[in-house]
């Protein structure tokens, strides 16, 4: 095997037996035509074959996400199904806020989708065929919402209540707030966006 050769062999094996160790390694030939590998610079090896990786750059701050707004075309579609179906368009802007922050691919661990988080099983009462097309789920979700209220005498924090922990639950509650921790901060809390009127 000529001289070239022998560092180019030798030099694969050094890298491979390297691993992660941050020292340089340097190569020549050396008398006879022997490689000499060394980890300090000498006369027989003074060619550097694998320089010592510079101090790793600290790991980049992940951005902080910001709060996903409405856009112009999500505003518009539930503004014209709230004035279809005579639903107040407030009220369906601070449930889909507090459900998914508009972010119309939103899936819960439970196994709610979409803008206003509908189950597959109450997509299906209402008529949606597709959980993430963001007219159709708003669309169900609406109609839950009116149905709900309809239901409940139009008590609001009621129909709420229902949507958040199902109507069942709201029933066998005697008619109030089930004492579930998430649906007793889910109420007051589409409540405040409603009333404060805060769908930017």
């Amino acid at each position: 095997m000529n001289p070239c050769r022998k560092i180019l062999f030798y030099t694969m094996l050094a890298v491979s037996a390297a691993g992660d160790a941050r020292a340089q390694i340097y190569g020549g030939v050396g008398a006879g035509g022997s490689v000499v590998l060394s980890n300090f610079r000498s006369d027989a090896s003074s060619a550097v074959i694998v320089a010592a990786p510079g101090p790793a750059a600290a790991p980049r701050p992940a951005r902080a996400r910001s709060e996903d707004k409405p856009t112009r075309q999500m505003r518009r579609i539930v503004d014209e199904i709230a004035q279809q179906l005579h639903v107040d368009a407030r009220l369906l802007h601070a449930v889909i806020r507090v459900e998914s922050n508009y972010n119309a691919g939103a899936v819960s661990s439970k196994g709610a989708s979409g803008l206003m988080q509908l189950m597959p099983a109450t997509a299906q009462r209402f008529g949606v065929k597709n959980l993430f097309d963001p007219r159709d789920n708003v669309e169900g979700g609406a109609r839950y919402l009116k149905w709900l209220l309809g239901q409940f005498g139009n008590d609001l924090e009621l129909a709420l209540a229902a949507y958040n922990a199902g109507e069942q639950n709201v029933v066998r509650a005697g008619y109030r707030i089930p004492d579930f921790p998430e649906t007793r901060s889910y109420v007051p809390k589409v409540l405040g966006i409603y009333e404060a009127g805060d769908t930017d």
